[in-house]
């Protein structure tokens, strides 16, 4: 494979997060509007001068990204909804850098918005998947709980994984949550309280799971020209991948896209693993996020566990991860959990993460994985961003 052209000049700025709440009776219009108010706010970028649109969002039906436009007063000349789900944080990305190096828009608001109220996250789950509903539903089994189970299982027996393990990736997290202002749990995690906590699908237990909740992030990409002479703080993109219903012939989802597409996306970076200051996993779960250790090149298939107990996940540690506390501990905002790690990553590289920040940090992954159909997901993505001059 030839890749023609590089992202070069292309900036990555104004990272926004609309603050998460458990429950609201606003729809996801609302969330995005706030989102674009927080962007137009934070840039001094006027309304009017945003002509890319990029939009994922799992509640946003029957309307689509189009009806927005309306909505927000927006005029876009270039419109994109990409329903990848974790992954749509990396795909729009890599979506508005090429719209911005064709020219045909300018300046692309990038947001990944969802609403939660009592009924909303019943109905996403019946809608989401026919082949997760019908091989689960007439178990009685009718959410990811159970799916991710059957999933944590069979890497266990496979890898020799502990729970504690798992425990390892999800305190550390916490600790780096305690700095997030937006995080919805602030409260230390120890280990003890892990392995303590009730099950919910075994091997899932409660802090494996995420807290579904209603909120937003975004980011703007435009050319690194105008962030430059708009003085806006940014990051350029490095190199990045995608890749779609990979290892299909897999019994079950034991390795996920990113291995098929490594070798590329360092390739473009230049770089080795071992120069990334941190890493933005998805982690919807533990195990998926030891599965990116793997397949994203710090260790070897199988050998996640080792390389949990081996590092330090938190901000000052051996091996940054999630430094924000990821869904696991901020909360899961529907489709915007895939945007989480990307905006995450733009704080760190521009010196705006506050108590979490990176010592130094230069040089930072994003990994997205997202639409989970019964015994995988279907869609991996990934993004190593660099600091800007």
């Amino acid at each position: 494979m030839t890749r023609r052209l590089s992202y070069e000049g292309v900036a990555v700025a104004v990272p926004v997060t609309v603050p998460y709440v458990r429950y609201s009776t606003h729809g996801a219009h609302w969330f995005i509007g706030q989102a674009v108010a927080a962007l137009v706010k934070a840039s001094g970028v006027a309304k009017e001068q945003i002509d890319g649109l990029c939009l994922s969002s799992f509640s946003l039906a029957p309307d689509t990204a189009v009806g927005v436009t309306q909505h927000l007063g927006l005029s876009p000349r270039w419109l994109d909804h990409v329903p990848t789900g974790g992954a749509s944080g990396v795909m729009c990305l890599r979506r508005a850098a090429r719209a911005v190096q064709a020219g045909d828009a300018d300046i692309v608001a990038c947001v990944g918005a969802d609403t939660n109220h009592v009924d909303s996250f019943r109905q996403t789950l019946g809608s989401f998947s026919d082949f997760a509903r019908d091989a689960t539903y007439p178990y009685g089994a009718g959410g990811p709980n159970s799916v991710f189970a059957f999933i944590t299982a069979n890497y266990m027996r496979s890898y020799g994984a502990k729970r504690e393990d798992f425990g390892r990736i999800a305190v550390d997290q916490r600790t780096n949550a305690l700095g997030n202002p937006y995080a919805m749990f602030r409260k230390p995690l120890t280990l003890d309280e892990y392995m303590d906590a009730r099950p919910v699908s075994e091997p899932i237990h409660l802090f494996d799971c995420v807290m579904p909740c209603a909120g937003a992030e975004a980011f703007l990409v435009m050319t690194a020209q105008r962030a430059r002479d708009l003085g806006l703080a940014h990051v350029a993109i490095r190199g990045t991948i995608e890749r779609h219903n990979a290892f299909a012939d897999d019994p079950m989802m034991v390795r996920g896209g990113w291995l098929k597409d490594r070798d590329d996306l360092y390739a473009q970076a230049g770089v080795k693993p071992a120069a990334l200051d941190f890493v933005q996993t998805y982690d919807d779960y533990p195990v998926i996020v030891m599965m990116q250790f793997e397949d994203l090149g710090f260790c070897e298939k199988g050998e996640g566990p080792a390389f949990v107990r081996s590092n330090t996940m938190t901000s000052g540690g051996s091996f940054p991860n999630n430094t924000s506390g990821g869904q696991l501990s901020a909360g899961q905002a529907g489709a915007a959990a895939g945007f989480l790690g990307m905006v995450e990553a733009i704080r760190q590289l521009t010196g705006q993460a506050g108590p979490r920040a990176v010592s130094d940090a230069e040089l930072g992954l994003v990994a997205g994985f997202g639409m989970v159909t019964y015994d995988r997901c279907l869609c991996t993505g990934a993004v190593i961003l660099g600091k800007s001059p």
